[in-house]
């Protein structure tokens, strides 16, 4: 009991505790305030008028023809282009962003540093300016067939192609796949690994056993943001398809380009179920938001 006594006297009282009788904390939820103003004005206005666009007609009426526009021939073919592509550009993005996160994650702080620093220095381009990059690399006057002809080698046809719009997703969304993923990675405690190896496992079994299911959450996060805007694009496919490949992004511009907003709310609401369905699947799989960067 006395020992109990002296460790109750000596022992010192965090600055919580008076806050416990004390008065309450000072409040924050002001500093909030420019974000919720951003958010409602941003945000949350604009998602209002797509909604009543798209579910109303010119009479202003309630109607879902404007949904069920996405069931025409031109515009299912052109959602259905959309997918296809960008499925193809978000598994490139994954097969070349992983084992580039690994080696980032693994090599020495300064290099890392840098390395990073240069997959986010494109980003600081405006992103129309790099697209334009591109057409002037792929076109058949441009570098690389000029490169080509100076060898005295074949000329290759990559614009106005799906091969051109895939190497421009990739370009642009490669380093919202490979930040998530090396954002987790470097949180893999690396006691565990070398209790893996200490317990026998090699190389492969180690990284199928221990790293991949550790990654799951920053590869379900990098899936998610290269494929919401690969799906969602008409930038790309409009100068590196040269409008010759529509995708539903380049229909839905289209629709507001003439002015028909109800159409082209219409069809982006359908889209947006493919982005409920995709943050769901990362809350699910990230709940805790590790993955974030």
């Amino acid at each position: 009991m006395k020992i109990r006594n002296i460790l109750k006297t000596r022992t010192p009282k965090s600055p919580l505790h008076k806050n416990e009788t004390g008065p309450s904390m000072p409040k924050t939820k002001w500093l909030s305030l420019p974000y919720m103003v951003w958010m409602i004005g941003f945000i949350i206005i604009p998602l209002i008028v797509i909604i009543y666009y798209g579910l109303t007609s010119n009479d202003k009426s309630f109607t879902l023809d404007n949904v069920t526009l996405i069931m025409d021939s031109i515009n299912f073919k052109a959602l259905g282009y959309a997918l296809q592509l960008s499925l193809v550009s978000t598994v490139i993005c994954l097969l070349l962003a992983y084992p580039l996160a690994m080696i980032l994650s693994k090599s020495r702080m300064n290099s890392n540093s840098f390395i990073v620093m240069i997959i986010i220095l494109p980003m600081w381009m405006n992103f129309l300016l790099r697209t334009i990059a591109w057409q002037n690399i792929l076109e058949k006057t441009g570098i690389i067939n000029t490169i080509l002809k100076f060898f005295k080698l074949p000329a290759v046809n990559i614009i106005n192609t799906p091969a051109a719009i895939i190497l421009g997703m990739v370009y642009n969304f490669l380093p919202f796949m490979v930040l998530p993923i090396y954002n987790v990675m470097i949180k893999i405690d690396q006691d565990v690994i070398n209790a893996a190896r200490d317990l026998g496992a090699n190389g492969f079994q180690t990284f199928l056993k221990i790293i991949l299911p550790l990654s799951i959450p920053g590869v379900i996060s990098g899936i998610t943001m290269v494929f919401v805007p690969s799906l969602t694009t008409f930038v790309i496919s409009a100068i590196l398809g040269g409008n010759k490949i529509v995708l539903i992004g380049n229909v839905i511009e289209q629709q507001f380009r003439v002015g028909n907003w109800h159409a082209g709310s219409g069809l982006s609401l359908v889209l947006m179920i493919f982005i409920l369905i995709s943050m769901a699947i990362l809350s699910k799989y990230d709940k805790e938001g590790s993955s974030l960067w």
